[in-house]
């Protein structure tokens, strides 16, 4: 039939491109069949559901493989390297971590952890403290770009409100002053560092 002639990766793509028009509240099948020029019934012979769709969309953003830390690589700078990735990676798409926390990342990324654990696991860490550093730093990053993501929202809705007085919350200028805004490429990067050398301390002797 004519509408199995259309390709489940051409869904996905075309549902990530809606999905940066239109954002994650507004995407719906009946939008996406729309601009591909098909009915809705069309892209139910690939997605029994919404969900099943955005599961999909999820699984094709996370889909590049990082790999294991390269030659003369430490596991502190590849993970380093791995938490800068996934936040490029998140923030490729318009509510890109919102699509991400809200599906199944499936077998697939399941089998890349299990992948990356291997990798700690041969470095010396125990697969406990692997799977706390990963988990760590990729809950940090999603949950950074969640808050970055919503702020741009709020910002291009015009939400956002400036402090009435800086003068009355002397110590948080001082912060960004020397920091950057909690926001910031700076503040991300300060965070990633608390975090590897957290994993660092508690790898160490008692």
């Amino acid at each position: 039939m004519a509408q199995k002639g259309l390709a489940r990766d051409t869904v996905v793509r075309a549902a990530l491109e809606l999905l940066d028009e239109v954002g994650l509240e507004r995407l719906s099948v009946r939008r996406l069949a729309a601009r591909l020029g098909v009915q809705n019934p069309a892209l139910y012979w690939h997605f029994r559901d919404k969900q099943e769709l955005l599961d999909e969309m999820a699984r094709e953003l996370l889909a590049p493989d990082m790999g294991g830390p390269g030659e003369g690589e430490s596991w502190r700078e590849w993970l380093t390297r791995r938490a800068h990735a996934y936040r490029r990676t998140l923030l490729s798409h318009r509510d890109g971590a919102r699509l991400v926390t809200g599906s199944d990342p499936g077998p697939g990324v399941a089998r890349g952890f299990e992948d990356e654990l291997a990798i700690l696991a041969g470095l010396g860490f125990t697969p406990e403290q692997g799977l706390h550093a990963i988990a760590s730093i990729s809950h940090y990053t999603l949950g950074f770009v969640l808050n970055e993501q919503a702020r741009r929202e709020r910002q291009e809705r015009g939400g956002t409100r400036e402090l009435a007085s800086y003068a009355d919350f002397p110590l948080t200028v001082a912060a960004v002053r020397a920091g950057g805004a909690p926001t910031s490429d700076e503040a991300f990067a300060r965070g990633v560092r608390l975090i590897v050398d957290g994993v660092a301390a508690s790898l160490r002797p008692q």
